[in-house]
């Protein structure tokens, strides 16, 4: 079931940026202020990376306890990273171009709204019970239908900064590329699931089938 939630991980913003150019005549402004936000910003990218990964790497095969526990932390380091993010949105203060404030504004309020929905998410994993697998995998089957709407929530926090010059500037920046998961994959019975995938077939356990998140993964406990 934990595989739900890769899949809809997998798709999701990570608040990075991959764009390329370069700024115009005005652009020593817009890439002191990317790079002031991006080295701000950079542990956090991190941290929310890890997190993904951790919800990703768990591994099919995994108790309900365990896949419970490792969504938890998972949400509550996004929202943690999110809420720092919008503090590094309003360290680096206005970013130089047109609507600047209102930018940065909406950026901080969409960013904090993200953390607040990814709290939630970890409360309803921490209401799930374990021990009753059939009503665990029911209930993260509503989880990973959250983390869906989350992710588009995700996607648009920061995306009035990633456009245009302001964009261009923060692509450069080193704090907001693309980062590498520090958590390395959970290894089982054969090679890592990749997002939305298993990594065996036959022993799902409480992370059901994408197609049938409630049927065949809940009896090989």
């Amino acid at each position: 079931m934990n595989k739900k939630l890769a899949a809809a991980l997998s798709g999701g913003a990570v608040l990075v940026l991959a764009l390329s150019g370069c700024s115009d005549d005005e652009g020593n402004k817009v890439d002191d202020w990317a790079k002031t936000f991006c080295d701000q910003a950079k542990p956090q990218i991190q941290k929310r990376a890890d997190a993904h990964q951790i919800i990703i790497s768990t591994a099919a095969d995994s108790k309900p306890a365990e896949i419970q526990a490792a969504d938890s932390k998972a949400f509550q380091d996004i929202a943690d990273a999110d809420r720092a993010l919008a503090k590094a949105v309003e360290g680096a203060g206005a970013p130089p171009v047109e609507n600047g404030e209102k930018v940065q504004q909406d950026a901080i309020k969409e960013l904090n709204a993200t953390a607040v929905a990814y709290e939630g998410l970890k409360k309803q994993v921490d209401a799930l019970d374990p021990t009753n697998q059939q009503k665990f995998a029911d209930g993260l089957q509503g989880v990973a239908d959250g983390l869906t709407k989350i992710e588009k929530m995700d996607q648009n926090a920061l995306s009035k900064l990633e456009e245009g010059e302001l964009g261009q500037a923060m692509a450069k920046q080193p704090g907001c590329q693309k980062p590498t998961a520090s958590t390395p994959p959970k290894a089982s019975g054969s090679a890592s699931p990749a997002p939305g995938s298993t990594a065996s077939g036959s022993s799902d356990k409480a992370s059901a089938k994408p197609a049938a998140p409630t049927a065949s993964a809940k009896t090989e406990e």
